[in-house]
């Protein structure tokens, strides 16, 4: 399996819990993230979870070392993602992501924000914090 994850599970791998226990294991896995990702993350780790600027740099860090390089946010990218928005019905940067996941040749994204057990081309949305199957 190739993973590709969403913003909220680089968020909730920096809080305590089941849900960050979880966010954490699936992250373990490996997979890829975007520059769009790391952005989302920065901007939440900033507003919602209070963290400076030394705390972000180093959960960034940590999530490259298992994700390797991001993504990055390209023409093409855009107009993929404009298409899969329009098509699926997804809001843009939800399409960015998915966009993002299927040029990196991932067959899952891990997101708990979009539809679990959709798909979309090859790609299967699944919600690691969602028992059981869709």
């Amino acid at each position: 399996m190739s993973a590709f994850f969403d913003t909220n599970i680089l968020v909730y791998a920096q809080e305590r819990g089941a849900k960050a226990d979880r966010a954490r294991a699936v992250l373990a896995d490996g997979g890829k993230i975007s520059v769009q990702v790391l952005n989302e993350f920065t901007a939440v780790a900033r507003r919602k979870l209070g963290q400076d600027w030394r705390e972000i740099a180093d959960a960034i860090d940590d999530a490259l070392v298992l994700a390797g390089p991001p993504l990055p946010l390209t023409l093409d990218l855009q107009a993929a993602a404009r298409a899969l928005a329009e098509q699926h019905r997804l809001s843009f940067y939800d399409a960015l992501i998915v966009a993002a996941a299927l040029e990196a040749g991932c067959d899952t994204l891990f997101s708990e924000d979009m539809q679990h057990g959709r798909t979309i081309g090859t790609l299967r949305i699944e919600n690691p914090f969602v028992d059981g199957p869709p």
